[in-house]
């Protein structure tokens, strides 16, 4: 069941039922690898994904029947519960609506109305005169009703973010700016009890913006399993919907001196683990996420005690709505499951049966026996809330013009509180993942489940817009991971090999009118991560709609692995020397990365560890002269050993580029060696687990952190006067 090579043979009437089938669905039956060969999925491949979309074709006639079925749907001619359009430009309708010269009414979110008639031409695609102003706004037209999310036509942008600050630091250096990437688990602070948390972001946001970072870009901070903090990959979470709990500041809750009394009260055992996970270099994510786990709940029976209940919380509460209810039960369940069938608890689709319903009458009744669980589930999501929120004022207030930029996963983990709550709109069986390419010759199944196309726009892509709102609620970005998901996602069996998968394309165009949409409500900036390979004309429409993409150091490369000079890196894209998936630069250039690779066996096919050492030691003098070129260092080469000057020139480099953002990892800042992940391991290497050496409080006291941030500061503006005339 893999894909193969296009043959002349033709198909069987069967075989081509299914393909007709797939393309109505909006698989790619037909696709090109990374080698730039054809491909055609099987039949039998065909078959297991079509059947996960609802249209089973186990035969001919089923196929046909499913065929007809979908057939019958996008020829209806109900309106779908969401339309999209962009702001002034006319209101496409679908074509087989039968509504051409029907008066209909049009109520703005403002509460204007505007009276308009469906355009009666000779055009198959009936219009609505255009609207000039972008919202969520009501159409009446006959007996329907249903919603124009009309779009601004791009993106909240960096050059909005700096024109929009009232800190006359930005608006003096034109659109252009620098800022850090964080993994926020790996952050310490003052007895933070062995994870990252929101305290010490709101501390180091608040310093980094007192320097002049614009930015403070985080790892992924959605809910995970509070009940089970093995599972601790944040672009595996349970739902991305809410926020991961664990990343709560005990001492925040209900003030220090609390957190002092329950760690006393817990006795010296408790102690002494709460002072030795904060010395750990590596988050030890099952007993620090425990620990967390008790010190949170010590704290909430101390806060339920409180004579007069919390107005705050009750308003939470009731903005959070049956979501927020639900994902509280979701964590009450798998708590409960935990404790009285581990075999089970990782996955609710191996729960009993009766828990598979949130709105069942039997997970009513458990909800009632569990309320002061479900009470505290939605204690801790308030706190993280707030906490968050808290970070970004911070970096707001400290003159950072964009603040917090948060990651969206590309998926949640099919056996997680997203995926219950909302299985109606989710693909089951599925995963999403990568097809073969140059690197994973087995293609790569990534073990995350992903929004059905089919059933986004019949429930008017109302968790899509959720997901975003959530995402946007705290920060003043959003990087969408694997951004090339919103046009096509590779998806295969769950748990199956890669390559047995195909892509399923998805609605670009509405996904980005989304996206731009809520990125104005928000007044917030959104970043593509579009690493790897991007549909032909893919790059061209997230520039249009304003997303900006990334450029890496590594990849920035002509013809012929000549490092790109900065002028010459894409204006419509953040710099960074590297990601968390890449080498840190000192690791590069000491070879890290090499050794780890050559270690566990994850080379290039064919590759050795002595040639790659060898294209190494070119890239490094490729590398070095880059930097001598645009004057960002002086002399010569450093040893391989040597990275301090490699780091710092890099750190100049991208602040040269065009990009109106230069974005430098901690990791780069402090100089550190070892990357936070390393794709293709899962225990060998201690992914999602690296913690920092110095605490938030002092991390940018560091005199190598120093000279960096100033090598920044400085190049930047020097850049931005370049641009614009203007004097820093």
């Amino acid at each position: 069941m893999t894909s193969a090579p296009v043959e002349e043979n033709p198909p069987s009437d069967y075989d081509q039922a299914v393909f007709t089938l797939a393309a109505l669905a909006g698989i790619s039956v037909d696709w090109i690898d990374a080698y730039n060969q054809p491909q055609r999925v099987t039949p039998a491949s065909l078959r297991t994904i079509l059947a996960a979309l609802g249209l089973p074709c186990d035969s001919h006639r089923q196929a046909l029947d499913s065929m007809a079925q979908l057939q019958r749907a996008n020829q209806s001619r109900e309106l779908p519960p969401l339309i999209t359009a962009e702001i002034d430009q006319p209101v496409s309708l679908p074509e087989h609506c039968g509504l051409h010269g029907r008066a209909c009414l049009i109520t703005l979110e403002s509460g204007r109305k505007l009276e308009r008639r469906v355009s009666d031409d000779d055009s198959r695609t009936p219009t609505l005169e255009a609207i000039d102003e972008y919202g969520y706004h009501r159409l009446q037209v006959g007996d329907a009703e249903v919603t124009l999310a009309v779009a601004p036509r791009r993106c909240y942008s960096v050059a909005d973010a700096f024109d929009a600050t009232p800190h006359k630091h930005f608006k003096a250096h034109a659109d252009r700016g620098w800022g850090l990437a964080l993994q926020l688990y790996g952050l310490r602070s003052q007895g933070d009890g062995g994870i990252g948390n929101f305290t010490g972001l709101a501390e180091l946001a608040a310093r980094a913006g007192v320097e002049g970072a614009a930015a403070l870009a985080i790892s992924p901070v959605h809910a995970m399993f509070a009940a089970d903090a093995h599972r601790f990959s944040p672009y595996s979470p349970s739902s991305r919907l809410f926020l991961n709990v664990l990343h709560i500041d005990p001492a925040a809750v209900l003030g220090a001196d609390a957190l002092a009394q329950v760690l006393n009260e817990g006795g010296a055992e408790m102690l002494a683990r709460h002072q030795r996970l904060e010395q750990t270099s590596l988050v030890n994510w099952p007993e620090a996420g425990a620990h967390r786990m008790t010190l949170l709940r010590h704290l909430h029976a101390r806060f339920r005690m409180q004579e007069r209940p919390s107005a705050e919380l009750a308003a939470f509460r009731m903005q959070g709505g049956q979501a927020l209810a639900d994902h509280a039960l979701f964590e009450t369940l798998h708590h409960w499951q935990q404790t009285k069938n581990i075999d089970v608890a990782s996955d609710w689709r191996r729960w009993p049966e009766r828990y598979h319903r949130p709105g069942s009458a039997e997970l009513k009744r458990f909800a009632e026996e569990q309320s002061g669980e479900v009470d505290f589930h939605i204690f801790l999501q308030w706190q993280a809330s707030r906490w968050m929120q808290s970070a970004q004022q911070s970096a707001r207030e400290a003159g950072m013009a964009v603040g917090l930029i948060a990651d969206l996963a590309v998926g949640a983990d099919n056996g997680g509180s997203q995926s219950w709550s909302h299985s109606s709109e989710m693909i089951a069986g599925l995963s999403a993942g990568a097809p073969p390419d140059l690197l994973n010759t087995r293609g790569q199944n990534w073990g995350i489940g992903a929004f059905s196309p089919l059933a986004l726009r019949a429930q008017g892509f109302r968790s899509y817009i959720a997901m975003l709102r959530s995402a946007f609620a705290n920060a003043g970005g959003v990087r969408i991971d694997h951004v090339m998901g919103l046009t096509r996602l590779w998806l295969a069996p769950e748990g199956g090999d890669a390559n047995e998968g195909a892509y399923l394309r998805y609605p670009a165009r509405d996904l980005l009118r989304l996206i731009a949409l809520e990125s104005w409500r928000h007044r917030a900036v959104v970043i593509g991560e579009d690493l790897g390979t991007v549909p032909e004309g893919f790059d061209a429409e997230l520039k249009d709609a304003g997303l900006l993409g990334i450029g890496v150091l590594w990849f920035q490369r002509d013809a012929r692995a000549n490092f790109l000079p900065p002028r010459q890196w894409p204006g419509h894209a953040i710099a960074t020397t590297s990601t968390h998936d890449l080498p840190t630069v000192a690791g590069w250039w000491r070879g890290s990365d090499i050794g780890w690779r050559t270690k566990l066996d994850l080379l290039m096919p064919g590759a050795t560890d002595a040639q790659t050492r060898a294209d190494r030691s070119e890239d490094r003098s490729l590398l070095w002269q880059a930097l001598l070129d645009a004057d960002c260092v002086v002399g010569d080469q450093p040893a391989d050993d040597a990275p301090q000057d490699v780091i710092d020139g890099a750190a100049a480099f991208i602040a040269q580029t065009p990009a109106p953002l230069a974005l430098l990892p901690i990791e780069d800042l402090l100089g550190l060696e070892e990357q936070p992940n390393l794709p293709g391991t899962i225990d060998t290497h201690p992914n999602w687990q690296r913690r920092l050496p110095a605490t938030a409080e002092t991390l940018l006291d560091h005199a190598d952190c120093r000279r960096r941030m100033r090598l920044l500061q400085r190049t930047v503006h020097v850049k931005n006067t370049d641009k614009t005339g203007r004097k820093p």
